[in-house]
């Protein structure tokens, strides 16, 4: 199966219909943007789980809803995605890292699915049928880390497992601002070298973008919502090709470009 990388920005992404990136993840399924197949299984690589070594959730029935974040409105407490866990893909997952020597991988039994896996995943897959397991990212390692564990998870697609980095392109909460104003230079300038880097096939320069690229910490004074992309593209293979699947801004300055990864034949 391709790999993606989704930028699922807000969270009332699930609720507010005047966010532009809504209806690219509602239609996922009727354009059939991951294949006429449904996955067997979903692995989310969140930006909402960090730890500081691989982590994997082994959850036995039904994944938990997790609500972290705050001062939303009321409605967005009661939603839940009742997805069913994925114990045996957790199993798989963690054995293919420590293989590859990212072990040794925890087992977290009493983690349920945050908004980086279960706000995108309600508009993609509303039925909530499809097993889901969610992987950490570790923050204080770097872009070529993440690339790299992307690797190591390369057989699942072959397994029928939908491999999606969920994060954001641009991600800097504290220069946001309205919805109608144009996006500043400094995000403008990020979110297309990140376009023309990815579509160009210079993933060194990806797995190095805070040496390479225009206003890296501006765009990303975290990396947690970046090493997503690296892990959803080091998954497609070093003979991947990138698309731009969907564009759009919202307050000024948060990018929700989405991307698949193709593996070349």
């Amino acid at each position: 199966m391709d790999t993606f990388f989704l930028s699922h920005g807000a969270p009332t992404l699930c609720i507010d219909e005047t966010i532009p990136a809504r209806s690219f993840f509602q239609s996922w399924l009727p354009a059939a943007i991951a294949g006429t197949q449904a996955p067997r299984a979903i692995l989310v690589v969140s930006a909402h789980w960090e730890t500081d070594a691989p982590a994997v959730n082994v959850v036995r029935g039904t994944n938990d809803t997790i609500h972290d974040f705050h001062g939303f409105p009321d409605q967005m407490y009661k939603l839940t995605y009742p997805a069913p866990g994925a114990p045996d893909l957790a199993e798989r997952t963690k054995k293919l890292l420590e293989d590859a020597g990212f072990g040794p991988v925890s087992e977290e039994h009493g983690r349920g699915l945050d908004h980086g896996a279960w706000v995108p995943l309600m508009l993609m897959y509303p039925d909530a049928g499809i097993p889901v397991c969610q992987l950490s990212v570790q923050t204080e390692r770097d872009g070529t880390y993440h690339y790299d564990l992307g690797r190591a998870l390369a057989p699942l697609r072959d397994d029928g497992v939908l491999i999606i980095g969920s994060g954001t392109a641009t991600h800097n909460l504290a220069k946001m601002g309205p919805h109608d104003a144009p996006p500043p230079q400094w995000a403008s300038d990020f979110d297309t070298w990140l376009k023309d880097s990815l579509l160009d096939g210079r993933y060194e320069d990806v797995k190095r973008y805070k040496e390479k690229a225009p206003q890296a910490e501006v765009a990303h004074p975290s990396p947690h919502h970046f090493y997503p992309l690296h892990v959803a593209l080091g998954a497609a293979g070093e003979e991947s090709r990138a698309e731009l699947i969907h564009h759009s801004w919202t307050n000024t300055s948060i990018s929700y470009a989405s991307y698949r990864f193709t593996t070349k034949i």
